[in-house]
């Protein structure tokens, strides 16, 4: 079962912005500075959602654990 493009990309989105601020609270305790913290969490956004958007679409083309789904010969 493939998925479109823009199901990638939503994922990216939702998955980037759980990411981004689990980044910037971390940062925010490590460093003891909010702005610091968002420059981090703003760099990594981008970054990272470019990995993952490209990461999910190799996935997409690798046969690893999939399933062929057969359609049923017959019915009872």
């Amino acid at each position: 079962m493939a998925e479109k493009t823009y199901r990638n990309i939503v994922k990216t989105v939702s998955w980037r912005t759980i990411g981004t601020i689990d980044t910037i609270i971390i940062s925010w305790a490590v460093i003891g500075k909010l702005d610091f913290a968002v420059a981090i969490g703003g760099i990594e956004l981008f970054t990272k959602m470019v990995l993952y958007y490209f990461h999910e679409r190799t996935w997409n083309r690798i046969r690893f654990g999939r399933v062929k789904e057969t359609p049923i010969e017959y019915e009872i």
